[in-house]
């Protein structure tokens, strides 16, 4: 394996990071703000949502990706691979991020909404001052966890012209007809990439208990 090949590696690589990131900055405040409507039970919004949850946890994202590239041209909407893949990554792990935020907005105590109540806060100061805070610290090491697989689940992306790292893997395998080094490095960036999250999850944690240590 040369220089070269090594590079086109991470070119993939730098490819699979953006295009997860961008997935993650989209989704995680969706999700969240799915779970709200189904927490809040809003009227026909709700069980559209259940739908959408339930189809999208169901759909595998190499088949989401051509159905939204192959099927929206049909509908008169022209995508480019990139945006398909940001589309991609952003509804499927919006739906598993959904469920996380519902089951820690169904779990936290009804008695401190109550009390925020009786001191005449807003439902969104209620909101940004007690319970997403409180939900986040419960919610951070499955969100981190889900960010973990979509970044695992991002070679779909693969199937409308996005070269990430295990295709530019692939075919450097298939030009130097030795697949096993290049998915090695490939093997060992998603292994780097996954680190740096879980990482940032203990370091955001360790904040979070210092300072209530400190208050």
């Amino acid at each position: 394996m040369s220089v070269l090949d090594f590079l086109a590696i991470l070119r993939g690589a730098v490819a699979t990071v953006s295009l997860s990131l961008s997935g993650i900055a989209l989704g995680v405040p969706l999700g969240l703000a799915l779970a709200l409507v189904r927490w809040t039970r809003v009227p026909v919004m709700s069980p559209i949502v259940a739908t959408y949850v339930s189809v999208m946890r169901a759909t595998p994202a190499v088949t989401l990706a051509l159905l939204i590239f192959f099927a929206l041209p049909n509908a008169g909407i022209e995508m480019d691979p990139v945006p398909t893949a940001i589309l991609t990554l952003m509804l499927n792990t919006a739906a598993f991020n959904c469920e996380i935020w519902r089951a820690a907005l169904v779990d936290f105590p009804r008695e401190q909404l109550d009390a925020s109540v009786s001191f005449g806060m807003g439902a969104a100061l209620r909101f940004r001052r007690i319970i997403l805070p409180q939900i986040l610290r419960t919610c951070l090491p499955a969100l981190v966890n889900e960010m973990s697989l979509l970044i695992k689940a991002s070679p779909a992306v693969a199937v409308v012209g996005i070269v990430d790292v295990t295709r530019a893997a692939v075919r450097v395998g298939a030009e130097t007809y030795r697949p096993l080094p290049p998915l090695l490095v490939a093997l060992v960036i998603y292994g780097i990439i996954v680190a740096v999250f879980v990482l940032a999850q203990r370091k955001v944690e360790q904040r979070r208990i210092t300072a209530t240590a400190a208050a």
